[in-house]
């Protein structure tokens, strides 16, 4: 299991979206983005689609996942 924690990209309010990890600042869920990724979106696309979330923040949640992945 990922520990977003540590994430400076993501936040979690357990008042807002069921307590679910969101995007800093929007209450776009971190799920999103791997489920739009898993559909073939491409990142672009995904920021595009979901104002406020940042190109820079997508990638800083796609590099603490990969180094939770190398971690394990």
């Amino acid at each position: 299991m990922n520990n977003w924690s540590s994430c400076s990209a993501v936040e979690r309010d357990p008042l807002r979206v069921s307590g679910a990890w969101v995007f800093r600042g929007t209450r776009v869920p971190v799920a999103a983005l791997f489920e739009n990724l898993e559909d073939g979106a491409q990142l672009a696309d995904f920021v595009s689609w979901f104002p406020g979330v940042t190109l820079e923040q997508a990638r800083a949640v796609l590099e603490h996942a990969a180094s939770t992945l190398k971690a394990a």
